[in-house]
């Protein structure tokens, strides 16, 4: 563990996403995760205690709304209620996986924007500050009035594959035109080129190939994302890729959802390895040897110290993280 944090008014607490992560977030601050119990009336109705005091406390959640995404929602909506009527001094939520972020606008007319929705339900229970992963539509930043720290996944993604050797003779490849900027800045790290797929989407989850802009044939390719669901994109891309002459494909993402089928089309497609951090609690049906995953957890660690702290989040940005640590 960590060496132990000094200030004892920093408290982190987890509630029942993703209780590994949460571990390692506290062993990464220096502090002993906080007492509190989830669970259930008999008609299953979330019940929260808080088995400690927090009054005056600066204290830090961390929950990822990921699936079952209504249940741990409500978890935090509840949680976030209880620290502000125990008289916290500042309510941080820590949210690796931002459910709802792809309902960030309106596509069509009589739509809702969930995710905005879903801001306003966190902010008025109590928030006073979000710690954010790899949001999937940078706006949703601006669906907020609390401050909002925005942190990305490419500096880690970018340590892995530098540190596999795999950044010689590599080309980063975004699977969409939506997915650019993501592609550059892992590119940045990598100093290598990009590539674009441009692809047609049908209906929803349905991803049609249809070129590739940028030049791949004799390249080892990695893929970037922020997230995976079906997995159709990512397979569909690696397919193609391929057949455009790459010589390997690798992927990567921030948040592993992989619903579905996404599980089978990974194991069945080209793709060498996928590389996705722990964001997302992964069960064991869908850990298999294609998929290696990282832990956010030293990086959001160190996001909350330097938030204590009161300094700037900014070399987390822009610097590989294993080199600011090294």
């Amino acid at each position: 563990m960590s060496e132990q944090y000094s200030d004892p008014k920093l408290k982190i607490f987890a509630l029942n996403s993703n209780k590994p992560l949460a571990e390692k977030i506290a062993e990464a601050v220096g502090v002993k995760l906080g007492k509190t119990s989830v669970d259930r009336f008999s008609d299953g109705e979330i019940r929260i205690n808080i088995e400690e005091s927090i009054r005056g406390d600066e204290v830090y959640i961390i929950q990822s709304t990921s699936a079952p995404v209504n249940d741990n929602l409500m978890e935090l909506l509840i949680m976030v209620d209880a620290l502000r009527r125990a008289s916290a001094s500042t309510i941080n939520i820590v949210i690796p996986y931002y459910g709802y972020a792809r309902q960030d606008r309106k596509a069509r007319s009589r739509e809702p924007i969930t995710a905005k929705l879903v801001a306003n339900m966190i902010e008025r229970a109590g928030a006073t500050r979000i710690i954010a992963l790899d949001l999937h539509a940078a706006q949703i930043q601006g669906f907020f009035d609390i401050p909002l720290d925005h942190l990305m996944g490419a500096p880690l993604l970018a340590d892995h594959f530098i540190e596999r050797g795999l950044d010689k003779d590599v080309v980063v490849v975004s699977p969409d035109h939506g997915g650019v900027t993501r592609a550059r800045k892992l590119a940045e790290f990598l100093k290598a080129p990009i590539a674009i797929i441009d692809k047609r989407r049908p209906k929803a989850n349905v991803a049609e190939v249809m070129n590739i802009i940028g030049e791949v044939k004799g390249k080892r390719c990695i893929m970037i994302d922020d997230m995976i669901d079906t997995a159709g994109t990512i397979t569909l891309g690696a397919q193609a890729l391929m057949d455009a002459g790459a010589t390997e494909v690798y992927a990567s993402c921030t948040h592993p959802v992989l619903s579905g089928p996404a599980i089978e089309r990974i194991q069945n497609s080209p793709i060498k390895e996928l590389i996705v951090t722990d964001s997302i609690n992964l069960p064991d049906e869908k850990r298999i040897d294609k998929i290696k995953q990282i832990s956010v957890g030293p990086l959001i660690g160190e996001a909350i110290r330097l938030i204590h702290e009161n300094k700037p989040v900014s070399p987390l940005f822009n610097n590989r993280f294993s080199k600011e640590h090294e």
